[in-house]
């Protein structure tokens, strides 16, 4: 019998779309530094994507909660404009501080990365408002709903917001699931869903992607 529209993909087309765009050597030594430090990076998808968005805005500035070793922030440089700079900000300096190598190994000058060591709530308010094209958050997911209202100041009419682990493990969509980070994510979709001034899409890549575009007004 042929499948309907609705039918969920088999585990085989989700790995083949999952891994459709591969990782080079680059990549592979990146995703190895976070597997050492207990860092869980991105999917190949996940990174994909946001190589994918980062190269459609031609964006020239993003802002990135959670650097990790390094792994989102490669995918989201090689989709950036040349002289694109990418904010990341992550309370670990040791974390940084692998991903600067793997920035470094990848081509990429020092000044296309400003790594700020810190607590993501404490950094996103020092930054400038309506400058960014992309935020893109993987930081602590009970503080998701504060990073979006961060994201709304921080972005550019016409920028977008990316939210990663939108699924949570399959947990999201289970309504029995009520710790605090899952709840935390599906109070986000809501949020989300009920702005006015956001367009967004929920896409089941990695452990789930959310990106809201921040819609142009007239005020700009």
């Amino acid at each position: 019998m042929p499948s309907t529209p609705t039918d969920p993909v088999s585990p085989a087309s989700w790995t083949y779309a999952e891994t459709f765009v591969g990782e080079d050597d680059l990549m592979k030594a990146a995703r190895a530094r976070a597997e050492e430090v207990g860092v869980v990076a991105v999917g190949s998808g996940a990174g994909a994507t946001l190589q994918f968005l980062a190269s459609v805005l031609e964006a020239r500035a993003v802002v990135e909660i959670g650097t990790g070793t390094g792994v989102s922030g490669l995918w989201l440089l090689r989709g950036m404009r040349p002289d694109g700079v990418l904010t990341t900000v992550d309370v670990e300096a040791e974390h940084q501080r692998l991903a600067r190598e793997t920035f470094a190994e990848a081509g990429f000058a020092s000044q296309r990365v400003r790594t700020i060591a810190g607590a993501g709530l404490d950094v996103l308010p020092r930054l400038t408002d309506a400058h960014y094209d992309i935020v893109f958050a993987d930081g602590d997911k009970t503080e998701y709903s504060a990073y979006l209202t961060e994201a709304l100041r921080l972005l550019r009419p016409g920028g977008v917001v990316v939210f990663d682990n939108a699924l949570w493990h399959d947990r999201v969509a289970d309504p029995s699931q009520r710790d605090a980070e899952t709840t935390a994510i599906r109070d986000l979709g809501r949020q989300v869903l009920e702005h006015d001034g956001l367009v967004p899409v929920l896409l089941p890549v990695g452990d789930g992607l959310l990106l809201a575009k921040k819609v142009w007004t007239p005020e700009g």
